[in-house]
């Protein structure tokens, strides 16, 4: 016999933990409505044409693709097997794919059905996705994103309310974070300071690795991507003194980078006006390896918990003009929820209600107990309130094991005396107090916790 197994990179999710990412996923959509953002959903997959070259090299080996209905290898020759070409023979065998991210299917919408739409258009969408990544903790193959742009302005305006968002929500969620901002065009000054403009892309790929490979992996990759030895040490002198003050010095001759320090400078003056209450800071090392990345970029790591981002975004010119559509710049930002919930349970942030699945177990003594406790069961439901009769009457040590079990907060027993008086005995589980209610007395203590 066969044993059961899943796909490396995917989970099952149990009660609790449903119950956990719904507060999280509830917690997000909450701030993203608050904001102004609509709701959207798309296809779990997209046409591979839709979705390969919007996230650079690396980001196109890493999209699930979906072989053609029927037989799928009847187009392709045999001179194409034996080449064993993997991109030209996907051409012909795949036409579809799983969704990356959220943002170009997002696009895709927006062009599709932009004659329907008012712009700017805010919306904000809570769905999986999939990437063919190597499975390791913090980093899945199928995982969840929250995602929220606008699209149609080219205000800052947004980027400093998506880095509000941030704010807002985790504070919501108890995680203390940093939220780091950078900008593309400041990335591209370097590169023009470097003399190397035509290597930006080369370059951006590898600084996006410093976090993980320090300044030594970095420069070794640069060299290796044949970047010049003096072009590679200007790079490192402008990461090491990267201030907004010290750029201003080194993109002099520099157009995109000081279009860039003046985004930057709008963004930050816009939230000095507010009060954010975690760290939001400037990082010249954040790069983003998303191609499609062309002015403010956003990072969000966690205070606390050694994970990788748990966010992040930026704004993106002309996205839309890969489908045709130009001048529709956006900006948009992600919450990684499978790491915020690592996160969380690593620092035990969730509240200790979203344990119990129900606020109150009925349990009784006899048949006739039973019935009676049917009828409170019932109207306990009707006044919003999570209650159960468990099924069996008689043995209470059975019935309060299971509220144990199910981590439920109040047990209402139902005895010979309660029933000839009308009222349950009401245990708190957390405080082992007993009392005497009345249905409405016991919907009362319930609403009140």
């Amino acid at each position: 016999m066969q044993k059961p197994s899943l796909p490396e990179g995917t989970r099952d999710f149990g009660p609790e933990q449903v119950r956990r990412r719904t507060f999280i996923f509830d917690t997000i959509r909450a701030v993203f409505v608050k904001f102004g953002f609509q709701p959207l959903e798309t296809p779990a997959m997209e046409n591979l044409s839709t979705l390969t070259g919007k996230y650079g090299e690396e980001g196109d080996k890493l999209l699930f693709k979906i072989l053609n209905n029927g037989d799928f290898l009847k187009d392709a020759d045999d001179a194409l097997l034996a080449s064993k070409d993997a991109g030209k023979l996907t051409s012909v065998i795949a036409k579809r794919g799983l969704r990356y991210d959220l943002t170009v299917p997002f696009a895709r919408y927006v062009v599709m059905n932009r004659g329907q739409l008012t712009f700017p258009f805010k919306r904000y969408q809570i769905q999986p996705v999939w990437r063919a990544d190597r499975p390791q903790k913090g980093r899945y193959r199928e995982f969840f994103q929250c995602d929220a742009d606008v699209i149609g302005s080219d205000s800052l305006l947004f980027e400093a309310e998506l880095a509000l968002i941030y704010d807002e929500a985790f504070a919501k969620l108890g995680v203390p974070v940093k939220i780091k901002i950078n900008n593309r065009k400041i990335l591209f000054g370097i590169a023009e300071a470097a003399g190397i403009p035509d290597q930006f892309m080369t370059m951006t790929v590898a600084i996006d690795k410093l976090d993980k490979v320090g300044i030594e992996g970095v420069r070794k990759e640069l060299s290796e991507r044949g970047i010049p030895d003096a072009s590679i040490a200007k790079i490192e002198q402008i990461l090491e003194n990267g201030t907004l003050e010290n750029l201003r010095t080194a993109f002099v001759d520099s157009p995109s980078g000081q279009a860039g320090l003046a985004e930057l400078e709008r963004v930050f003056d816009l939230l000095s006006k507010t009060l954010v209450r975690n760290e939001v800071v400037f990082d010249i090392t954040l790069a983003r390896g998303l191609s499609y990345y062309t002015g403010c970029i956003f990072e969000v790591s966690a205070i606390g918990y050694q994970i990788g981002s748990i966010g992040g975004g930026g704004r993106y010119a002309d996205l839309t003009g890969v489908f045709g559509v130009n001048g529709l710049s956006g900006v948009g930002i992600s919450f990684g929820a499978d790491r915020i919930y690592d996160v969380m349970d690593g620092l035990n942030l969730f509240p200790e209600t979203l344990d119990a699945s129900i606020q109150v177990l009925i349990a009784s003594m006899d048949e006739a107990t039973h019935d009676y406790g049917f009828q409170c069961v019932m109207q306990l439901r009707a006044a919003g309130i999570a209650a159960e009769l468990y099924p069996e009457h008689g043995k209470l040590k059975k019935q309060f094991e299971y509220a144990a079990k199910r981590n439920v907060p109040f047990v209402a027993i139902i005895g010979e005396n309660e029933l000839a008086e009308g009222v349950l005995s009401v245990k708190n589980q957390k405080t082992g107090e007993q009392s005497s209610f009345t249905v409405p007395g016991l919907i009362g203590l319930v609403q009140t916790q």
